[in-house]
């Protein structure tokens, strides 16, 4: 690393960053419809550029769960909704329902200011991450599978186009 101080030049290389940004998004309309349409929270998850993983804290589901989603997630990327992002103060974050959609609240207990990620009339959590503007950005969701990782955990595995 350069000494403090010192000028640097690096640049974005921003097919990378635009597919990252997109698939950010994707998990985030995935988690709202999982959340909206099951109550289900996340437990986990990963995402490399375009391909993407989460876990959530469902015991049971239906047999039609895979399509389900998938339709309800083309529903929302069709629906082309803004992804507004602000900064609020703590205690007017923690004032927003369900603003934490992991099970557990990642949040540091020092964090004065609260990045808030918007998917208006979807979703609303807590969030540092990079996203595109609106759900349409995102592009369609392959559900690829839906996967049995405990008694209450179940993982699905998408794929953007």
């Amino acid at each position: 690393m350069p000494p403090v101080g010192t000028s640097v030049r690096g640049a974005i290389e921003d097919d990378r960053r635009t597919a990252l940004m997109r698939t950010h998004s994707g998990l985030h309309l995935l988690a709202g419809v999982v959340f909206r349409d099951f109550g289900a929270l996340v437990t986990g998850g990963n995402m490399e550029p375009l391909t993407a993983r989460m876990d959530f804290d469902l015991p049971e589901i239906p047999s039609d769960f895979k399509d389900r989603i998938a339709a309800a997630c083309a529903v929302e990327v069709a629906a082309d909704r803004a992804i507004r992002v602000d900064n609020l103060p703590r205690e007017e974050a923690f004032a927003i329902p369900d603003i934490i959609r992991t099970a557990t609240n990642l949040l540091p207990p020092g964090l004065e200011v609260v990045r808030i990620v918007d998917i208006v009339g979807l979703d609303v959590q807590a969030d540092g991450g990079t996203h595109v503007a609106s759900t349409r950005q995102i592009g369609d969701i392959e559900v690829l599978k839906v996967e049995n990782k405990g008694k209450a955990n179940r993982r699905l595995r998408v794929r953007l186009q």
